[in-house]
């Protein structure tokens, strides 16, 4: 039946190109934006995933310059600590150098003196972003404080995130300088063994061990003391009555104590027949040296037990240096290790948002070529069953 009020056809041809025209426009968008899920309404769990991973990997962008500086801060810490140790086994080996007999010590001490102020320069300037990991207030942080450097951020299989964190404690095995004290690695004040010898001196029966002043064979010579030679006694010198030699080239002074039963008898005088001992009346302590590797200081003075005492204080800073220049570099390689693995989680998180929301545009370029040739032919359908009715008048012809 032909009607010139309801054109069936029409209406027919009307409703299919709707629905392509519909289809077109989301193609169209898929291929303008390269997403097949814009929007909530494309696909309202694909885009709720695809939203929160976005975030996330922001936040991993964020984690990724933190690491940066915080790369930055530990570098710059370790080259400041690597520059220290050079200098400090500059001034164990000129110590080393002051033990050799006729060494000018003064001498030595001037260029000492040179390297402990570069190594205060260096601890200053191990600063980055305002941050000093060589120099530090540890005395008002309670002995150590704790620095740290963001490493990851974390969403658990509750949804709750976190912000992990790699730390590194400021204390008096990392630091070098104290600003607050006198507990870093070169400012800790220690007590180095003075110019003496421990000797056994028996008072009034009871055996009592004392530090007392120790000479060497040179300072003995040195003192006008003339060699007894049917013994180790030397006899003439100024600090007492004599000396006595208690080990190689070691000597402390002592008295002739002939015929006493109450002392510690060192020698015998063969050619005098007299016995040579400490008196308890006649004890001089030696004095402990009380310095650090920051303030340490010898001269011609200084003794050959002295020096070793100095040299034992310059190497034990050595070895803790070294370890937390270990420590440091140890967080540097976990940093860099960290700073690959972000980078590849970011990347692999994107690939993972690509394959829920991108669209396949080899898919999408063939479907919209596709349905513009339906469009194509819906609308000359429609053409055609327009022009259906004007073929009634024909009739009336």
């Amino acid at each position: 039946m032909t009607s010139i009020l309801t054109n069936v056809a029409a209406m027919s041809a009307l409703q299919t190109l709707r629905s392509i025209d519909s289809s077109m426009e989301d193609t169209q968008a898929r291929v303008s934006s390269g997403l097949r899920v814009e929007t909530a309404s494309d696909n309202a769990a694909y885009w709720s995933i695809a939203t929160t991973m976005r975030s996330d990997n922001m936040s991993l962008a964020a984690v990724e310059d933190a690491l940066g500086l915080g790369a930055a801060k530990v570098d710059t810490a370790y080259s400041g600590m690597e520059s220290a140790i050079e200098v400090v086994k500059e001034i164990k080996a000129k110590i080393t150098a002051a033990t050799e007999d006729g060494v000018d010590k003064d001498k030595i001490q001037e260029e000492i003196t040179q390297l402990q102020d570069q190594l205060v320069s260096i601890s200053e300037a191990a600063s980055f972003s305002g941050e000093n990991w060589l120099q530090a207030d540890i005395t008002a942080a309670g002995g150590s404080e704790v620095k740290s450097v963001v490493a990851s951020f974390v969403r658990d299989a509750n949804g709750d995130v976190s912000v992990k964190k790699v730390n590194y404690t400021l204390d008096s095995t990392s630091v070098l300088f104290d600003s607050g004290g006198d507990t870093g690695i070169l400012d800790t004040i220690q007590t180095v063994e003075g110019n003496g010898v421990t000797v056994n001196v028996n008072i009034a029966g009871t055996t009592t061990p004392y530090n007392v002043l120790s000479y060497t064979t040179a300072e003995v010579i040195a003192d006008g003391a003339t060699f007894d030679s049917g013994g180790v006694v030397a006899v003439g010198g100024t600090v007492s009555a004599g000396y006595v030699k208690v080990d190689d080239d070691v000597w402390v002074a002592a008295i002739d104590q002939s015929g006493a039963t109450d002392h510690e008898i060192f020698a015998t005088d063969v050619d005098t027949s007299g016995v040579w001992a400490i008196d308890e009346t006649n004890l001089a302590s030696a004095t402990a040296l009380t310095t650090s590797v920051a303030t340490l200081s010898i001269d011609n003075s200084t003794s050959s037990t002295q020096l070793d005492g100095l040299l034992q204080m310059v190497d034990d800073a050595l070895e803790a240096m070294t370890s937390a220049a270990s420590a440091l570099g140890s967080i540097s390689s976990r940093i860099e290790m960290q700073q690959e693995f972000v980078a590849s989680l970011t990347d692999s998180i994107d690939t993972g948002i690509g394959r829920l929301v991108d669209a396949d545009m080899n898919e999408e370029s063939t479907r919209l070529k596709a349905l513009q040739t339906q469009q194509q032919l819906a609308i000359q359908s429609l053409s055609i069953a327009n022009s259906a009715s004007e073929s009634v008048l024909s009739l009336f012809k």
